[in-house]
């Protein structure tokens, strides 16, 4: 089961993934609005394990904190290259617009490659910097969580601290395009694609 809602001002997608038969789940990019988030779970029935990030920028981990306090015995993954960015209101980017958001660190440094069992599920980490340092998207077998790596038409802007470009596709084209063209794919802002039309129609990947 995969569920995604825009939250917080800046509309990121938060995504509930959960284990049919276990109801075992995890929250991906939960970016504000955590009480909000916390009633979905709720709603749902759902035992939430994780809370995975793509990426470390303000509108994704906005309510990291919040929903740790509200579930309880949750951990929180997020990549090396982005964990800084937690407990950084300046790489977060969140000081650029206030205060400066600083959330705990993470339990987890995911690695390219690594594995997440979620109860029957497993959640394969996918290394894409370019966007930020750390960026990462999640493989299951329903579809791709691509973060802010790759949209709908578009890919992820790289003129933050730490983007590049050539990162950017390289890891789009060397890793999510070579995906099944019928993989679903679910971005961090925007609608819901598939690796096919992005390989046909994306402008920025031809």
């Amino acid at each position: 089961m995969i569920e995604g809602r825009a939250m917080g001002a800046m509309g990121a997608n938060c995504y509930l993934y959960a284990c049919p038969e276990t109801k075992k789940a995890v929250i991906i990019d939960p970016g504000a609005d955590g009480n909000q988030i916390y009633r979905w779970v709720l709603e749902k029935g759902v035992k939430v394990d994780y809370i995975l990030i793509t990426h470390g920028h303000v509108d994704h981990i906005g309510a990291v904190d919040e929903l740790r306090e509200l579930l309880g015995n949750v951990l929180v993954g997020i990549h090396t290259g982005d964990a800084g960015m937690l407990t950084d209101g300046k790489k977060n980017l969140s000081s650029y617009f206030g205060p400066g958001l600083i959330q705990k660190k993470a339990d987890i440094l995911l690695q390219d490659g690594q594995e997440l069992i979620i109860g029957n599920q497993r959640l394969k980490v996918i290394s894409t910097p370019g966007h930020s340092p750390g960026g990462v998207c999640f493989l299951c077998t329903e579809g791709l969580f691509s973060g802010d790596t790759l949209f709908a038409g578009s890919i992820g802007r790289t003129d933050f601290p730490g983007g590049s470009l050539d990162q950017l596709l390289a890891g789009v084209k060397q890793k999510l395009l070579v995906l099944p063209e019928e993989t679903r794919v679910f971005p961090g802002h925007g609608e819901e694609t598939s690796i096919g039309e992005e390989k046909r129609d994306n402008p920025f990947l031809g």
